[in-house]
């Protein structure tokens, strides 16, 4: 479970006991230190989420307890404007409107739909489910990815990571994935097999050919290997501008450890890195 649905099943397990008052960011100007759409909860006996810490967190954490204390907001809420300016002590200098909302137990059923709505989440299609794929993955569950993980063999995916993604084992062969995966998905190929990791590049680069909305195609790899996969690919009758779409080896420059949990924190930076383009 990624931390906001921990944080989500949190609140609703929360208001079967007792109120609590949302804050929501609702519009930012400027720079802020949060996005739109990141919230807290605070009640009687605590806080669940931020808005991102510092004199804003403070000051609206006091403001909802004491809406909370007069039994209140009214029902839609309250918009509350702060400066984030020398009067709050914080100098990101943005403008911040946080909207504050009353819940009980009759806002539970809505609650998760709504909070996981304003959370863009890029796709990423991760072809792999060895040790470095294991390792992406339990990085990507509690970031901004929607995250379809394949592999040709049955029974990889490990129990306790297998109910947080989207699983798919296609052994008939694993590249017919490509054609259904998710407009605008980051693809990572890293597949227990050289062959498999080939013929994956080469399904993700006909579909590049006909539809252009791949943006990253990451393969993992050694400088020899893509040599040796380029070689392969311009038989299969590619060109050197469509071999250019793929970046082997994959991961920001400089971060040289091979351990799998140092390879995933390289690649999953450079796809942090990636959002928005």
């Amino acid at each position: 479970m990624s931390a906001l649905s921990r944080e989500i099943a949190a609140l609703e397990l929360l208001l079967t006991r007792q109120p609590a008052v949302l804050v929501c960011v609702a519009d930012v100007q400027g720079s802020g230190p949060r996005e739109l759409g990141a919230w807290m909860a605070l009640s009687a006996g605590g806080q669940i989420g931020s808005i991102g810490g510092g004199r804003l967190e403070f000051d609206a954490s006091a403001e909802a307890r004491a809406l909370l204390a007069a039994n209140g907001p009214e029902p839609g809420g309250v918009l509350r404007r702060y400066a984030l300016g020398p009067s709050l002590g914080q100098c990101c200098g943005g403008v911040v409107q946080l909207r504050f909302e009353r819940l009980g137990p009759a806002d539970i059923a809505g609650l998760r739909a709504r909070l996981l709505a304003p959370e863009s989440r890029q796709p990423v299609a991760l072809f792999g489910g060895g040790h470095v794929g294991r390792a992406i993955v339990k990085l990507l569950i509690d970031l901004p990815f929607e995250l379809q993980w394949l592999d040709s063999r049955d029974e990889v995916f490990p129990p306790e990571l297998a109910a947080q993604v989207h699983l798919a084992e296609h052994s008939q062969p694993v590249q017919a994935a490509v054609p259904g995966l998710a407009p605008g998905s980051q693809v990572l190929i890293m597949s227990f097999s050289h062959a498999e990791d080939l013929d994956i590049v080469a399904a993700c680069l006909a579909r590049q050919r006909e539809r252009g909305d791949l943006p990253f195609i990451g393969l993992i790899g050694s400088a020899s290997k893509w040599a040796s996969f380029r070689q392969r690919l311009l038989a299969r009758g590619f060109s050197e501008a469509e071999l250019g779409q793929v970046n082997c080896p994959i991961g920001l420059p400089g971060i040289t450890g091979k351990q799998p949990e140092v390879i995933a924190v390289s690649v999953v930076a450079q796809l942090l890195l990636r959002i928005g383009r």
